[in-house]
């Protein structure tokens, strides 16, 4: 868990319980996600919005079995794979029942927001009703990634793409190479704009059509453009980018507030789309797993056990690494 900024532990804590209504589930993989290591350095905005507080126990990407079920429970969920919703709405409020429990605005996020314990330890208990089956085609590794697919999904739907068109996308991160993977199966042609040779050159081994930095990047008609990153001077430029009447996707969060010109949003007539949460893309992200049109585990560089997490946290990366952006996490290692 993460006491403070900066500052994390492996602790012995009391095995979850079944509630009514929840199971509990041995974890077999977890992910360490961006968010993650914005709540152990303390940037997260939810920690300075009092939405989250230390000591925060993450872990919102994971896959595990079903061990034990609480009262009001189908006991035929024990012994299923699965993996599970983040975003863990009121269930009471309009929003939630108009089927917008992601933005519940008393929402709990699974290793993230509200104090609900995350993934990142050898159990995990959750509602019932946030759970996905997976099937045998998904293994760990990608079921590990079900929930992090269902966020770069949800862009892919929100670009509207249709076959043939050109699609850009912006940061060569685990969410803007999911995107790109999601996008090169619904037959987009995909190019994808980062910083570093290394990180482009990995997106283009998955099979993308052009990998730029800023400054080569071509002035080629894009019908949508995603920003999947984390600085805050790249939705300005998705924007300058789109073709008029065409789409911008913003999926990543910068640390600091972005300035996009609306005046250039209107003479151009763009729509513009906010992606929050995988919610409504989870299931379609495991179809598309278990059918094999998307592998997403090539993303995954290395896994390590809990002892490990704190340094991962911090930067660190094991030696034999491979070249992809995301840790996992074997917590029975």
């Amino acid at each position: 868990m993460v006491t403070g900024p900066g500052r994390s532990e492996v602790a012995d804590v009391p095995g979850p319980q079944a509630e009514p209504g929840q199971v509990v589930i041995d974890v077999e993989r977890a992910g360490v996600c961006g968010t993650d290591v914005e709540l152990f350095t303390g940037d997260m905005a939810y920690l300075r919005q009092g939405r989250a507080r230390f000591p925060i126990r993450l872990g919102h990407e994971w896959c595990g079995t079903v061990s034990a079920v609480g009262t009001g429970v189908d006991p035929g969920w024990l012994g299923q794979r699965v993996t599970g919703d983040t975003m863990l709405g009121c269930g009471a409020c309009e929003r939630c029942r108009g089927g917008r429990a992601h933005v519940c605005e008393d929402r709990c996020e699974v290793g993230i927001r509200g104090g609900f314990p995350g993934a990142l330890a050898g159990q995990l208990a959750m509602p019932v009703t946030a759970l996905h089956s997976l099937p045998d085609a998904v293994d760990g590794v990608a079921g590990a990634l079900v929930e992090p697919g269902g966020s770069a999904l949800r862009a892919v739907r929100g670009a509207a793409l249709r076959p043939g068109e050109r699609v850009l996308v912006l940061g060569p991160g685990t969410i803007g190479l999911l995107v790109a993977t999601f996008a090169l199966a619904e037959g987009a042609e995909v190019h994808v704009l980062g910083l570093t040779r290394p990180s482009l050159d990995f997106a283009a081994a998955l099979g993308v059509h052009g990998t730029w930095t800023e400054a080569d990047l071509p002035r080629l008609p894009f019908d949508a453009v995603i920003d999947a990153s984390n600085a805050p001077g790249l939705p300005a430029l998705a924007l300058d980018l789109v073709e008029p009447g065409k789409r911008v996707v913003y999926v990543g969060v910068a640390g600091r507030p972005s300035v996009v010109d609306t005046r250039s949003l209107v003479l151009k007539d763009v729509t513009a789309v906010g992606i929050l949460g995988a919610s409504a893309g989870l299931p379609g992200t495991i179809e598309r797993y278990a059918d094999g049109s998307v592998d997403p585990r090539p993303l995954v560089a290395a896994t390590v056990g809990l002892a490990d997490v704190g340094a991962v946290l911090a930067g660190w990366r094991p030696d034999g690494a491979g070249p992809g952006p995301k840790i996992q996490v074997d917590p029975r290692a």
